[in-house]
């Protein structure tokens, strides 16, 4: 019985792989114009997958054809007949017999465009829980982008370097499920060429550990996934560009990629003044910690021209990466590499270094309107700042599979910044028209610091499937050390004797260090249920010693060591958490259900000025729950719950005075306990292939209690309040100071619509969006909430005719209400709009025309700061030489000079808006030469726009959703 159960299972097994190699396809062809068979017309069948794989059949007297023995695959089917034109088109085959229907060849070559035919690859599909776009149903220019090209993909924008997909913000790209640049979403879209592109596969990329076992920790971030050509993947190809303008203007730079098999190199590098950056937080990071509030004292606050700024605009042409901007005037130089390999069979390597150095230069403008007891005060500062940034990144992983039941990852990164700035402000205070106060400050400061990161993973598959174990170890250090030096003069024209000076040096050091480990074991329960057990302890500590010293004008020097604003300080947060999760369905229909258990310790222990020693403890239930599930061949929805903790940093723990300027001062407070909260976040996806229609809905709430707030004490009755026996707090300056109330809210629901517009060739997108937040706060011991409501509206419409006509048109608008239940005086009601329309135009002789028109207006802000103003950007160019690989053009930024930058921030207190330098009118004259060099891998004979994008139907590099390792198992 045993011996015929096993022959019976050989030959089910062989039987499912014999259907698998033997699907057929089929179809007939028949004339355009009289619909008369067309006899002895060739159709000829490849694989973008495999170049030696090629078959062919000829129609017969009725015109019908048939293909035997493929398998359930992409492929390219050319078909060709005497007189016509050749059409070829991609197709996937899935059913047993796919059928093509009846296909009608126009004689005429620019006609064959309009063809389509029955298993033609859709724009877009629904694999699991990826969305796939296939590249080759989005028609750019021969010389876009990635960045271009996903801009066509309905769901997908790009807002002021930000990726964002389903309105959630891309945080990882990968390529060929590969990393690149870590986690620089912008610079890979924007150094890989559209004509490069099969795929994009968008999706929620889990951790590591969840990949594997198939629980969700909540640690997913939105991802893309590129999947390159085949062709392409045995390729040398970039480009390099060069040009100089008016005002000394200048942009060069270049992106080359050395594709062979599994071993990518890709090099690129920038140099510029036109405000093309590429900073990611990674890069500044560090640097901010050190220098910016209580970290590193900072350089004037009201009055004092500290503020920090708001988005300005970038400019410029070129087609660089831009990841993240500062605002004002800046020059940037830069330089990435980024290595992929595969050794052996066993051993994946990828890693990237990364440099950047940037000069900034920004005047801003400032008013702040702050309600006091006794009217509204208003200052308005103008102020000179500029800064010098250097950046080093290494990212590195590793992957070694051992065997087929054991692999280990290991994951280093480091990075090292080093920033210098300064500062110089002229600030007036006004109280009902009637100047109060002139403050005139300046500041310089010198910061470095470092990061260093490593995670190192082992994981084991038993031989009983859905049995695994995990091993995780995360090592964390950073270090931060600067220098700050400010000098603020604070006059009275009322009354002299309060005239006051501060003249002082600030050295803040800090360092941290995390351990953590991660042991989690899954079990197969049934045969769709999983049970996970997990135990994770952590253990951190951060140090702090800042000294801030007097200048002694006897000794010319700054050597008086001031212990009301200095401190040495540390903290120590352990926590030992365990859990016990069950995972019930398969991709289609998944519940899980779990809870962990977590106990803390916080130990906080001051050095100087005076000796004291704290310790608390905690315990906390943390409940978590996921439902994945699928609604129909188009839809599908997720839902997840999580409650978390989440400790006060050691900044806010800190009880020592810390003066911005002569009028602000902060101070911690030791006695913060952690915050609680529950989110939860759902996400709706429709994805209709037929019509190629996608709806997405995402929606999040998230609740804090201890939730940490802003505590605000200002002087009243017009008089000095004391704080120290040495320290006073100034008539119209504030003391902060981070407390725990309960209260928090915040949740948004966001929509967005699209679908093809097909009698003008082009996809329209539609969204909405609802947000609310109700923050916490004290002002002179009035409790009360500052509720923000914010609502935006747009929609875009984008050509997709062909490579030589571009065009898209969008609007945007976003309004806000600030309501304050402590001050009613600071409500306000604001709103941003933006309308945009550009169109790139090519011949076929070469010539590009290139326009982009942007119009702002602002309303609610007040005179002065409400604005309205066209940012006008063309060009005109010309390819040349050999394939068209040269280009010169000639470009204009601002054309109607009349590029602004306004940004508004409200809080409990104030309101404040701001102006920036932004970048103004200039010409440009630029030469780009693109790389081309591919492999072996050809495409079939035929000519036109088909035969440049032959391999666009996918089908190549990993499935969808499973880069970099194992997606969710099914048990």
């Amino acid at each position: 019985m045993r011996h015929a159960l096993i022959f019976t299972l050989l030959l089910l097994t062989c039987a499912q792989l014999s259907f698998a190699q033997n699907l057929v396809l089929k179809g007939v062809l028949k004339d355009k114009g009289d619909s008369t068979a067309l006899r002895n017309a060739t159709i000829r069948l490849s694989s973008p997958e495999d170049a030696a794989f090629k078959k062919q059949a000829l129609t017969d007297k009725d015109g019908a054809f048939e293909i035997t023995g493929l398998s359930a695959k992409p492929y390219i089917v050319t078909i060709s007949y005497v007189g016509y034109g050749e059409l070829t088109r991609a197709i996937v085959l899935q059913a047993e017999t796919q059928n093509l229907g009846t296909v009608m060849m126009p004689k005429s070559s620019r006609d064959l465009k309009e063809v389509v035919i029955k298993g033609q690859v859709p724009p877009s599909q629904q694999k699991g829980d990826t969305l796939q776009y296939n590249a080759d149903a989005y028609k750019v220019n021969p010389d876009a982008s990635g960045e271009d090209l996903i801009k066509k993909m309905p769901g997908i924008t790009v807002e002021n370097g930000t990726v964002k997909a389903g309105g959630e913000e891309v945080k990882k790209v990968t390529v060929d499920g590969k990393d690149f640049f870590g986690d620089d979403a912008a610079m890979a879209l924007k150094n890989l060429p559209a004509d490069a592109i099969s795929k994009i596969e968008v999706f929620d990329r889990q951790s590591d550990q969840s990949r594997f076992t198939g629980f969700d920790d909540g640690n997913s971030v939105k991802a893309i996934n590129i999947v390159t050509r085949a062709e392409m993947r045995n390729a040398h190809f970039g480009k390099v560009y060069a040009g100089y303008g008016t005002d000394d203007r200048y942009s060069a730079g270049g992106s080359v990629n050395f594709f062979k098999d599994n071993k990518r190199i890709t090099i690129l590098g920038i140099a510029n003044n036109v405000n093309q950056q590429n900073f990611s937080s990674q890069d500044l990071l560090g640097v901010q910690s050190a220098a910016s509030g209580r970290g590193g004292g900072g350089g004037g606050g009201r009055g004092g021209g500290g503020r920090g700024g708001g988005g300005g605009n970038s400019g410029g042409g070129g087609g660089n990466f831009l990841t993240g901007g500062q605002s004002g005037l800046n020059t940037t130089n830069s330089i990435g590499i980024n290595f992929n390999d595969t050794w052996g069979k066993k051993v994946t390597f990828s890693g990237s270094y990364f440099f950047n150095n940037s000069n900034s230069t920004n005047d801003v403008i400032t008013r702040t309107q702050t309600q006091f007891e006794r009217g509204i005060q208003l200052e308005n500062d103008t102020a000179l700042s500029g800064s010098h940034n250097y950046n080093h990144r290494f990212n590195v992983r590793l992957e070694y599979k051992i065997d087929s039941s054991n692999e280990i990852i290991f994951e280093p990164n480091i990075s090292f910044q080093k920033n210098d700035r300064f500062s110089n402000s002229i600030g007036n205070t006004f109280m009902a028209d009637t100047l109060l106060s002139r403050n005139l400050s300046g500041s310089t400061s010198e910061n470095s610091g470092y990061n260093l990161n490593g995670n190192l993973t082992y994981r084991h598959a038993f031989a009983k499937r859905g049995r695994t174990i995990t091993l995780g170890l995360s090592a964390r250090t950073n270090d931060r050390s600067g220098e700050t030096f400010t000098n603020s003069d604070l006059v009275y024209p009322g009354s002299p004797q309060d005239n006051d000076s501060l003249r002082q040096r600030v050295r803040p050091l800090s360092d941290g260090v995390n351990l953590g480990v991660n042991v989690a074991y899954t079990e197969p329960i049934g045969k769709s249920g999983q049970l996970q057990v997990n135990y994770n302890p952590n253990w951190s500590t951060n140090n702090s010693d800042r000294r801030a010293y007097q200048y002694d004008f006897a000794g010319k020097d700054y050597n008086i060591l001031d212990p009301t604003q200095s401190n040495m300080f540390s903290n120590k947060y352990n926590t030992q958490s365990a859990g016990l999760s069950y995972r019930l369905g398969n991709r289609d229909r998944m519940l899980m259900v779990g809870v962990n258990y977590q106990y803390a310790e916080m130990e906080t222990k001051r050095e100087y000025p005076t000796k004291n020693y704290a310790t608390q403890s905690y315990q906390n239930i943390l409940p978590n729950a996921m439902l994945m599930y699928k609604l129909g061949e188009y839809s599908r929805v997720r839902v997840f719950y999580r409650a978390s903790t989440n400790q006060p940093g050691i900044d806010q723990l800190q009880d020592v005075y810390i003066y911005s300027g002569l009028t602000n001062v902060s101070i911690g407070n030791p006695n913060l306990n952690p915050q609680f909260g529950h989110s939860v976040m759902g996400r709706y996806n429709y994805t209709n292939t037929q019509s190629g229609q996608n709806l997405f809905v995402n929606m999040n709430v998230q609740t804090n209690s201890n939730y940490i707030a802003n505590a605000i004490y200002t002087p009243t009755n017009g008089k000095d309040s004391l704080l120290t026996p040495t320290d006073t707090l100034k008539v119209g300056g504030r003391l902060s100071k981070p407390i725990n109330m309960d209260g928090y809210f915040s949740g948004r629901t966001g929509v967005t619509w699209a679908m093809p517009v097909k009698f003008i060739k082009s996809n329209l997108s539609v969204n909405a969006g609802v947000g609310y937040s109700k923050i916490p706060g004290v002002t002179n011991s009035l409790a009360g909430f500052t509720h923000n409501y914010n609502y935006n509206l747009g929609a875009g419409l984008s050509s997709n005719i062909s490579e030589y006509i571009d065009f898209n048109l969008s609007y945007n608008a976003v309004f806000n209400i600030v309501n304050n239940t402590i001050q009613p005086e600071n409500n306000s009601n604001y709103s941003t709009h933006n309308a945009s329309a550009s169109v790139n135009l090519l011949s076929k002789n070469g010539f590009v025309l290139q326009n982009e028109i942007n119009y702002t207006f602002t309303k609610g802000l007040g005179e002065g700061f409400d604005q309205r103003f066209v940012l006008w950007n063309a060009s005109v160019g010309k390819k040349f030489l050999k394939e068209k690989r040269g280009e010169l053009r000639l470009s204009v930024f601002d054309l109607l000079k009349q590029n602004r930058s306004i940004n508004r921030s409200v809080n409990g207190l104030d309101i404040v808006d701001q102006q920036n330098s932004v970048l103004t009118q200039y010409f440009m004259l630029t030469f780009t030469y693109r790389l081309k060099n591919f492999g072996k891998l050809k495409a079939p004979e035929g000519g036109g726009q088909q035969q440049r994008r032959w391999n666009r139907d996918g089908g190549d590099g990993p499935p969808g959703g499973m880069p970099g390792g194992m997606r969710n198992r099914d048990f």
